[in-house]
């Protein structure tokens, strides 16, 4: 997985929008305790500085070091890189031990897990009772602009790695084996809306973030070249043109099952 990423993190980092503060506000709401966070996958930080503002720490985890070279620094955060070869054992210690985290979050990253050693380390380490585990993402899914994004989509496919199927489908078949608490569940996921004042030149970085296109200038095809640049600014309006734009994300949160 760090692989994906490597290369395109100084992107990514200027790219991706901000996740909603009411979020974090809910998810809080939602555990019995607000002692310890985990984000999963934190990339530059984005969620663990949400998340943050509701709990006394946040361990920030990633698998891409160059990832957690560009996070954005906080007095409550705690980033940590654990390679893809850590063992879980290593990783519950590491996050102190078993039913000693509040509220575990992954925000545009579960598809790319190792999901039964995933849920296997988050079942662990999750209090009992009050814990809570929440996973979000987006697609290209954005509004007003869905035609145009599912246009340059179709261009992506052959090099999307497998795992981001669950992403692209909108995590209507990511398995979660979690007891439902109203935020969505297995098979249904919520819907959530995030609004973002996006520029011409920020959705382009946004694609040129996507691990597809990566990885077909990887193998010698430009996904984003002249020509379709100059399409694409045609049909956003103007390459000085600033939008308000939706991203479809969704949402599935639980909490550990009682027979686990």
């Amino acid at each position: 997985m760090a692989g994906l990423f490597t290369k395109q993190a100084a992107v990514y980092a200027a790219a991706r929008p901000a996740y909603p503060k009411d979020l974090f506000t809910k998810l809080a709401s939602l555990t019995a305790h607000h002692r310890l966070a985990w984000d999963v996958g934190t990339g530059n930080g984005q969620a663990a500085i949400g998340v943050a503002e509701h709990y006394d720490s946040v361990l920030a985890t990633d698998v891409s070091a160059e990832q957690l070279l560009r996070a954005v620094a906080h007095p409550k955060v705690q980033y940590l890189h654990t390679p893809d070869a850590m063992p879980g054992e290593d990783l519950v210690t590491t996050l102190g031990g078993e039913g000693s985290v509040d509220l575990i979050t992954v925000a545009e990253a579960v598809h790319w897990f190792d999901l039964p050693a995933f849920y296997g380390v988050a079942r662990r380490v999750l209090r009992r009772p009050g814990g809570v585990i929440a996973v979000w993402g987006y697609n290209y899914r954005i509004s007003p602009v869905e035609d145009m994004m599912a246009r340059f989509f179709n261009t992506t496919l052959p090099y999307w790695d497998p795992r981001a199927r669950y992403c692209t489908e909108g995590y209507r078949d990511l398995p979660f084996p979690f007891d439902d608490i109203g935020l969505g569940r297995e098979g249904e996921p919520a819907s959530l809306d995030m609004e973002h004042e996006m520029s011409f030149e920020g959705l382009v970085g946004m694609l040129r973030s996507w691990s597809a296109v990566a990885t077909a200038k990887q193998q010698g095809v430009d996904l984003l070249g002249e020509r379709v640049v100059k399409e694409l600014e045609e049909e956003w309006g103007g390459a000085s043109l600033v939008r308000k734009v939706t991203f479809k994300a969704f949402l599935l949160a639980g909490t550990p099952r009682a027979d686990d």
